[in-house]
């Protein structure tokens, strides 16, 4: 699977000194480097080179300011990395190419050097919110039948962590989840219920989220997925 690509890009950009996090937005990877407004890179992932990875990287070249692929290099050189056409193509547009070994190792096949196409400020706002909203890195990239730890998502477990221990008001879970009024109004999941008016407890629903995503600490370290499922 091309989750199986992500902690090798993973480390190599965190290694190039950005801050980097999976399944971004619908992104694979997109990785911010310090400054105002941030340096946004984004690399989409796929067990080998091919055309669909092109295209992938098309779209989201107006939301980014660097556009890298990366795949699994064939062990017998056979792979679209070999090809002098498919390198030259990707120069032209201006994206970079990263190959992962079996080993782990990542390599620069090429890079990013291209003038990039005209930006959308719209996507690229979107992104940079979502990733620094986000607590942590709890998703690995190039998955695409998990479940998604949105920040959205780890604001509305929150709110069931907190009313696991009784009924409450958004403003009680206002300093864990500011847009807890929002969410427990909205009620996408399912998991809140109201029960008089401004205050909420957990539904059934709200239970059984309790117990697939039971609280974890803030940090940086990747939830495997098997806890996602």
């Amino acid at each position: 699977m091309e989750t199986a690509l992500y902690l090798p890009v993973k480390g190599f950009l965190e290694e190039a000194g950005y801050n980097v996090k999976g399944e971004v937005v619908g992104c694979d990877i997109v990785a911010l480097a310090d400054g105002e407004p941030p340096l946004v890179v984004i690399c989409e992932l796929k067990l080998s080179f091919n055309l669909e990875l092109i295209l992938q990287a098309v779209d989201r070249a107006t939301a980014s300011d660097e556009v890298w692929i990366a795949a699994r290099v064939s062990a017998k050189g056979k792979g679209r990395e070999s090809d002098k056409r498919f390198r030259n193509l990707c120069r032209r547009l201006g994206f970079g190419m990263l190959g992962v070994a079996d080993n782990g190792i990542v390599s620069v096949i090429v890079s990013p050097d291209a003038p990039m196409p005209r930006k959308n400020a719209r996507k690229r706002s979107r992104l940079v919110k979502e990733h620094r909203r986000r607590k942590g890195d709890p998703t690995l990239g190039g998955g695409s039948r998990e479940p998604i730890m949105t920040a959205y998502r780890q604001q509305a477990l929150a709110c069931v962590h907190a009313l696991q221990h009784g009924q409450l008001r958004p403003r009680d879970l206002r300093d864990t989840a500011p847009d807890a009024a929002r969410i427990l109004l909205t009620n996408v999941y399912g998991w809140f219920e109201r029960v008089d008016r401004g205050v909420y407890t957990l539904t059934e629903l709200g239970a059984n989220a309790l117990k697939r995503w039971p609280p974890q600490p803030a940090s940086d370290v990747i939830i495997p997925q098997s806890e996602l499922e």
